[in-house]
C-alpha cells in the first residue's frame, strides 16, 4: 500500500469504492486486504475518532459500513488534490505561496514542505508556488502563532494577462504527467491479463493508481480541458473496479 497512515487508507477506501457521492462501503475481509487494513483495536480507534470528528459516518443497519463526509473529503483532498475538482467547481482564484525558511531552521522547513506536498502547488518562480486549490485557510490554521509563520507570505489572485496553457505547462509539466498516466494504463492492462484472483488484481490496480495520484496536482477542467488523461484514468479505474468488484462477490 503506497500510504501508511491509517486514516488516509480509510479515506481512500471510502472514496475509491464509494465514489464522489459518498456511498457506504462495507469493511469486508476483501476490503481490508485491498487497503491493507485489519479491524484491530487501532483501526477501531481510528474509525471512532474519525466519526467523532465528523469525517466519516457509520451506517445504522446490521451490515456495518462507513461513508465519507464533506469534512473527510476535504481532509483527503489535502493529500490527494485530484478529487476536489471532480466534485466541486473551481472558483477561478489562484493561491500564491512564498516561503523562505532559513537553512538554520531546516527541520521546520522540511516539516512544512511535507505538510503542503498534497496541496497541488507547483513551482512558479524562485520561492513562489501556485495552486488553484483553496488551501489558505488550512495554511493559516497550520502556521498561526508558530515559528514558521514569520517566513511565509500567501495571496489570492485572478489571472489577468498571459496564456494560461503556457503557465500550466511550465508550472506542472503536464506533458510528463501524461506520459506517467500512459504507463499506468499499460500496467493496468498487464495486471488484468495476469492469472490472479480478483482481490489481488484490485489491490494492485488501486496501489498503482494511488501512486500515480500522488503526482497529480488536481487541476480543474477549465485549465487542462475535459479530455485530460487524468480524468480518463479515473473513468477507466471505476470501470475496472466495478468489473473486479463483481468477481469479489463470488469469491
Amino acid at each position: 500500500m503506497p500510504v501508511k497512515e491509517r486514516s488516509l487508507k480509510l479515506y481512500l477506501m471510502l472514496l475509491l469504492m464509494g465514489d464522489l457521492d459518498f456511498g457506504y462501503v462495507k469493511m469486508t475481509p476483501a476490503m481490508q486486504q485491498i487497503f491493507d487494513l485489519s479491524l484491530n483495536q487501532k483501526t477501531k480507534g481510528t474509525l471512532s475518532s474519525l466519526i467523532k470528528e465528523g469525517k466519516i459516518m457509520k451506517s445504522q443497519d446490521e451490515d456495518v459500513s462507513y461513508c465519507l463526509t464533506s469534512k473527510g473529503f476535504e481532509a483527503l483532498c489535502l493529500e490527494f488534490p485530484f478529487f476536489r475538482f471532480q466534485k466541486y467547481t473551481w472558483d477561478g482564484l489562484w493561491r500564491i505561496l512564498s516561503y523562505e525558511i532559513p537553512e538554520s531552521k531546516r527541520f521546520i522547513r522540511d516539516a512544512f514542505r511535507r505538510s503542503i506536498q498534497g496541496w497541488g502547488l507547483g513551482p512558479w518562480h524562485r520561492s513562489f508556488w501556485v495552486s488553484p486549490h483553496p488551501v489558505l485557510s488550512t495554511l493559516r490554521d497550520m502556521t498561526y502563532a508558530k515559528e514558521e509563520e514569520q517566513y511565509i507570505q500567501a495571496f489570492e489572485a485572478t489571472h489577468m494577462v498571459g496564456k494560461l496553457d503556457v503557465l500550466v505547462e511550465k508550472v506542472w509539466k503536464l506533458t510528463e504527467l501524461e506520459k506517467e498516466y500512459k504507463e499506468l494504463f499499460k500496467k493496468w492492462h498487464e495486471l488484468l491479463s495476469e492469472e490472479l484472483d480478483a482481490t489481488t488484481k484490485l489491490s494492485h490496480v488501486i496501489y498503482a493508481y494511488i501512486s500515480q495520484l500522488r503526482n497529480d496536482p488536481g487541476l480543474p477542467a477549465s485549465l487542462v480541458g475535459r479530455q485530460w488523461i487524468g480524468f480518463e484514468a479515473y473513468t477507466i479505474f471505476k470501470d475496472i473496479r466495478n468489473l473486479l468488484a463483481k468477481s469479489l462477490e463470488t469469491q
